[in-house]
């Protein structure tokens, strides 16, 4: 049975990027990869501070060339499902829905998916006016109101998106401050067609078939308002898809991946690179850097690799073994 040099889950950025640098690299590779290649790139509007592109760069352009980079690589894709990696460094198996694959090493570049808000009736309502993508759900509602939950980077830059083809936003966050970077903060509060519902959270989402208004809470007066809308999307936070790796691998308290600063889990030959990485930025940009570090390294670019891999032997829990370090 053939063994890969390197499995890696996930065609985003990072995953797409490690895949490029191991197969450059003259090391065997198979992608996993679902639908179409480029992660959460596909579901933004457009990105303005990627480097290379000083007017922006609209999601899926961005994610149209990572793919493009990858043909004619001798790259083998899958369509797969990984649901379980089991083995040691050296020594991998990948149970797929497609049967098992072996790989020497593993690179986790699975990312995250959007965490749910949890209230009565958001799966009901779901694809009827609940959304977690305005990229790809936004048109439906063009020229209607709708409402957007979050107090992030993504809540901020969707309300933007949103308000050049709805008729209005609300923006609703549970604080009284954003978390997101000042100049989108400030786009908002400048964009005549966003009300800021602050110090706010959702109650109910109200509507048979579809949604037709939603239920807001003062987290500091306890008064509740219901706001009409048609549509409302939710953008509070993500979950790793992390559910096939081992047990131990270690996780921080949002269940994403810790790492050392080469990409090293704690299961020597488990890697994780972008949005499923323990860290404090996620951004395209960090994502392709982690998949460049770690394809980097596991192709063993560096002449001092193998020096590198015995100091973190004997100095770091995160290490891979020798034997395992001279197989990759």
């Amino acid at each position: 049975m053939k063994i890969y040099d390197a499995a890696v889950i996930g065609a985003g950025p990072a995953g797409i990027t490690a895949a490029l640098y191991l197969v450059r690299s003259g090391r065997s590779v198979i992608l996993f990869e679902k639908l179409t290649p480029g992660g959460q790139v596909l579901l933004t509007d457009s990105l303005e501070n990627y480097p290379g592109f000083p007017k922006g760069v609209k999601g899926w352009e961005l994610a149209d060339a990572f793919a493009a980079h990858l043909e004619g690589q001798p790259v083998d894709r899958s369509t797969a499902t990984v649901t379980a990696v089991t083995g040691s460094a050296g020594n991998f198996t990948l149970k797929t829905s497609d049967g098992d694959i072996n790989a020497r090493t593993v690179i986790a570049a699975s990312g995250a998916t959007h965490r749910r808000l949890g209230v009565k009736d958001e799966d009901r309502l779901l694809g009827h006016g609940v959304s977690y993508c305005a990229v790809c759900d936004g048109n439906f509602f063009r020229g209607m109101p709708v409402a957007v939950v979050g107090g992030g980077n993504s809540a901020l830059e969707e309300s933007l998106y949103l308000a050049r083809i709805c008729s209005r936003v609300y923006l609703i966050h549970r604080r009284d401050a954003f978390r997101g970077a000042a100049i989108h903060e400030k786009r908002v509060r400048e964009t005549g067609n966003i009300e800021l519902v602050l110090s706010s959270v959702v109650d109910s989402l109200n509507g048979d078939d579809n949604l037709k208004s939603v239920t807001v809470r003062s987290v500091t007066t306890g008064e509740k308002r219901d706001i009409d809308v048609d549509g409302i999307f939710i953008f509070v936070g993500n979950i790793p898809n992390s559910d096939c790796l081992p047990e131990a691998c270690q996780r921080d308290k949002g269940g994403f991946l810790v790492t050392d600063t080469e990409m090293r889990t704690t299961v020597p030959g488990i890697f994780a690179a972008g949005d499923i990485r323990s860290k404090l930025c996620r951004q395209v940009v960090t994502a392709a850097g982690d998949g460049r570090s770690r394809g980097f390294l596991t192709a063993g670019r560096t002449p001092c690799l193998n020096i590198c891999f015995a100091i973190f032997f004997w100095r770091s829990p995160w290490s891979l073994p020798p034997a395992a370090a001279s197989s990759i």
